[in-house]
């Protein structure tokens, strides 16, 4: 700009003082008015400090004054001496030495009514002084006394003898002129400090005016008063937008039109190009320096021509000049332009946040709210019911469910989430899309029939509510309609037109493909679970040794394979197991079926829990070497196991663990007790073998059994977790077993379950020891009738009489074959409970087993025998030899209808010794 060149030299170096005082530039102008300004502030100042300075002296000589008549009318003697004979002759000395010693220009002695009776000034005595009577009944005071016999600083004080009577006044005080003579001899000091502020701020302008002269050019106020007019007139007038950048990027300057058409903040001055929210090619273009001509760019909602050149060839610094000019004739396009921008943004928001979870619920309303309020003011999605269950939909799409709704109000005319609609009608476009699989629009919904006709009603409160305007587009994947969106316009007046459809159709192409993807997800995770949960135990067995309760949450993703099992034992025990196999999903749903199956088979040989888990991992390992792969590349290896076995009679309980967290148990008192149960390494790592823990529990004890799922968090510890069961299993001594698996749930369910979680809590009890009863029976076949004899009368106190002759029977044989075909020591035991059980053992881990005797065999009948009057028979083997056991129903003791007792003869193996055990 010409207006900004430097001027030319305005003389010779000898008249740079001229310009500098003078007042045609604005320089010297500023020179002359600083140092007016100047003048008159240190004029106001030294006065103000000389008046200040005369009210301190002022102030001064009264607290000097008081201090001085207090101190004399308190001195000793001052109060009888006025009583005395001539108080004159005693004060007037005294009046004298204490004035001229305190520096008071005058001190006196008056009588209550004001006469004086000594005074500095010895003419005064006798005389009457004015105003000092006030002081009996107000007190002390000071003041400026003006009057005879001088004007002064004074102070009066009553003087009080020792009764406390007023006996007189004592007035002191300092004269006006010597306060006077004390504030002049401070001017030389303040006229001498306001000449060198003069010539500082003297000096101090003449810096300034020079600095000011250089930067200004010698320019006069008319022509300063001329450029800035142009300056307003670039600002505000011109009606081209103008920036000036610094070399940095720095906004240095920028006019109302570039404010206007780049949408600039209000403090954007100064501020970096980057910070002031211009579109990145903008800035970078005007912030790079390089000439440009007429180059078109996308600011805000305008397209603008932009035109930048170099500052410096001109004579300014570093930086660039721009000019915007809005170009008219292209905002048509620029419209277009911002709406396709604006559609690409919406579809790529789309792409990341549409199916951020498997939840086809969760992807409807992701849908819904993506489109808003960006395409449309309301957005509803229905899906098909079976795509809500997950399953593939078939048929006609005739009805489907609201399974989101998102708009710019709460208050809308649509029917909510979770009802049902139906497109019966044809022509709609919700028909036309669903018929075509492309979107239709409705751009006037005031005129169109067949869509009022579908639902009359609603189409009436739409309108009213301001809905005019609809596109609907199908929700298809893989060629399967699964549901339908609609885009609603009712605040925004403008209809949806013919170019939208494609962006819809593409949105909802993008968030069918989601969706399908929930769906089969659903479909995959309710087929693992259902497959899980029928592995699972549906119902506990009926057993009497212990109080059972349970519980079981699958992880909220995926299903996964964590497993648990009460088993019934021979003897009246009970197997309690709890699994986890690695992974999720369908495998280690269908691993976790395989490895209860197998743990339901090992208990059948009524294994210790270590020899159990041995053969267990066994199995795995076999299983996995010959399918190393697996159904979906993950083996078993891995899977945790804790099987423990509890006996009511002494109340033992067998422990081992395959990797698997132990136990916890909550004493009768309350207490929680975490017993150190050594854990193996997983099942299939073949490090047998697994080792086996005996703990002895009280009767109604609660033994806890868990998986890690319950107390293993994300960022947790375990060892938090294993305080928090503590914290929760602790006082619980009084709740059942039900109660137990609530109040753990409720203290340590996770709000967000990764991996499944498997609650096994049961409560001991003890068989009544009068229902127990055993017997050691000699190795000698004579010492079975004397055993039969004594079981025979405990059944009789048992009440248990019907229950004598098949009783008799079985252990006649059991008893005879540890005798002749086992070894010492032979002993019988008897349980009461909810059956009749009979054990022999003896020192032998032979095993009898069951085979059917030819006509002509003359034995292997008893063993068959023994079968057909039990309802159970078995054998397990002990550290030291074998058991064999039988199990008879408490009901009326009757023989098999089916059993053809002639067929055995006289019963060879027990018929041999009577009752006495001696042979016939």
């Amino acid at each position: 700009m010409r207006w900004l060149a430097r001027p030319s030299a305005r003389g010779a170096r000898g008249g740079e003082a001229r310009s500098l005082l003078g007042v045609r530039t604005v320089a010297g102008q500023v020179l002359f008015l600083q140092i007016v300004v100047a003048v008159v502030l240190i004029t106001a100042a030294v006065v103000a400090i000389a008046v200040q300075a005369r009210n301190d002296s002022e102030e001064d000589a009264q607290n000097r004054s008081m201090a001085v008549a207090v101190a004399f009318a308190e001195a000793p003697g001052t109060a009888q001496a006025t009583q005395s004979d001539d108080p004159t002759a005693v004060l007037q000395p005294r009046v004298v030495d204490a004035a001229w010693g305190s520096g008071v220009d005058f001190l006196t002695v008056l009588t209550t009514d004001g006469v004086r009776l000594a005074d500095t000034d010895a003419e005064l005595i006798g005389t009457r002084a004015g105003g000092v009577t006030r002081a009996l009944e107000d007190g002390a005071f000071t003041e400026i006394f003006e009057g005879v016999p001088s004007t002064a600083a004074r102070a009066v004080v009553p003087l009080t003898d020792a009764d406390g009577v007023t006996v007189g006044l004592v007035s002191a005080g300092v004269e006006i002129d010597t306060v006077g003579h004390v504030a002049d001899r401070q001017w030389p000091m303040l006229l001498g400090s306001a000449a060198a502020a003069l010539v500082f701020a003297v000096g101090s302008a003449a810096l300034v005016s020079r600095r000011l002269r250089r930067q200004t050019r010698g320019i006069g106020p008319t022509e300063m008063t001329r450029m800035y007019e142009h300056h307003d007139a670039v600002l505000h007038a011109v009606r081209e937008g103008v920036l000036i950048v610094a070399e940095d990027g720095r906004l240095l300057l920028a006019n109302d039109e570039a404010r206007r058409l780049l949408d600039l903040p209000p403090d954007s001055d100064g501020r970096h190009l980057s910070e002031l929210g211009l579109e990145p090619d903008a800035a970078a273009l005007l912030a790079s320096g390089r000439t440009v001509t007429d180059e078109v760019l996308l600011a805000g909602d305008h397209l603008v021509a932009v035109n930048t050149r170099p500052t410096a060839p001109h004579g300014g610094a570093s930086g660039s000049v721009a000019t915007l000019r809005d170009t008219t004739e292209l905002r048509a396009l620029a419209g277009r332009a911002e709406a396709a921008r604006e559609r690409l943004k919406i579809l790529y928001e789309a792409g990341v946040r549409i199916g951020t979870s498997l939840d086809v619920v969760r992807t409807a309303e992701e849908l819904s709210a993506v489109a808003v309020p960006r395409f449309a003011d309301f957005v509803t999605v229905e899906l098909l019911e079976p795509v809500l269950r997950g399953d593939e939909p078939s048929g006609p799409h005739r009805s489907m469910r609201r399974a989101a709704l998102s708009g710019i109000s709460k208050d809308h005319p649509f029917q909510p989430v979770g009802d049902a609609i139906a497109f019966v009608a044809s022509g709609t476009p919700m028909a036309e899309a669903l018929t075509s699989g492309h979107a239709a629009l409705e751009a006037d919904l005031t005129t169109a029939r067949d869509w009022r006709a579908q639902d009359p009603q609603g189409a009436d409160n739409a309108v009213r509510y301001g809905v005019h305007s609809l596109i609907t587009a199908p929700l298809q994947a893989r060629g399967v309609v699964l549901g339908m969106a609609s885009f609603w316009r009712a605040e925004r007046p403008e209809p949806f037109e013919e170019d939208e459809l494609s962006f819809a159709e593409e949105l909802a192409a993008r968030a069918a493909v989601a969706i399908d993807n929930a769906r089969r997800f659903t479909r995959e995770h309710a087929m693992a679970e259902t497959l899980q949960r029928s592995l699972l135990p549906h119902a506990l067995p009926q057993q009497s040794a212990l109080e059972v309760a349970y519980r079981y949450l699958p992880a909220q993703a995926k299903v996964g394979g964590d497993w648990f099992d009460v088993i019934p034992l021979p003897g009246a025990r009970v197997a309690l197991v709890v699994g986890d196999v690695v992974g999720h999903g369908l495998h280690a749903a269908a691993t976790m079926g395989r490895l209860r199956t197998a743990v339901h088979n090992f208990s059948t040989l009524d294994l210790p829990p270590g020899e159990l888990l041995t053969r267990l991992d066994e199995l795995v390992s076999r299983t996995d070497q010959d399918d190393p792969h697996g159904a979906d590349g993950d083996g078993i290896t891995g899977a945790t196991c804790l099987y423990a076995i509890y006996d009511p009679v002494p109340g033992r309980v067998s422990v081992a663990s395959a990797g698997h967290l132990a136990p916890a148990v909550v004493h009768p008192d309350g207490t929680v007790w975490m017993p150190e149960v050594p854990v193996s390494p997983p099942l299939g790592l073949s490090v047998p073998p697994f080792e086996t823990t005996e703990l002895q529990l009280p009767e109604g004890s609660q033994l806890v059994l868990y998986t890690d799922g319950l107390v293993e968090q994300r960022g947790q510890d375990l060892d938090v977790g294993l305080h928090r069961l503590r914290a929760a299993l602790t006082g619980g001594a009084l709740r059942s077993p039900e109660e137990t698996c609530e109040a753990v749930f409720d203290a340590m369910l996770p709000e967000h379950r990764r991996d499944d979680i498997a609650l096994l809590v049961a409560r001991t009890r003890l068989i009544d020891p009068e229902h127990v009863a055993d017997w050691e029976v000699d190795f000698d076949p004579a010492a079975v009738g004397p055993v039969r004899g004594a079981c025979a009368r405990k059944l009789a106190e048992w009440g248990l009489e019907e229950l004598e002759f098949t009783t008799e029977l079985v252990l006649s044989e059991l008893i005879t074959n540890a005798i002749r075909y086992g070894s010492a020591p032979v002993r019988v035991r008897l349980l009461y409970e909810r059956a009749l059980i009979c054990e022999v053992s003896d020192g032998s881990s032979t095993s009898p087993y069951l085979r059917r005797a030819a006509t002509t065999d003359e034995g292997g009948r008893g063993l068959f025998l023994v079968a057909r009057l039990s309802a159970r028979w078995g054998t397990r083997y002990t550290p030291t030899g074998k058991i064999i056991w039988t199990e008879q129903p408490l009901a009326d003791a009757q023989y098999p209808a089916d059993l053809p007792l002639e067929a055995f003869g006289d019963f060879g193996d027990f018929d041999d010794f009577d009752d006495t055990g001696r042979a016939p």
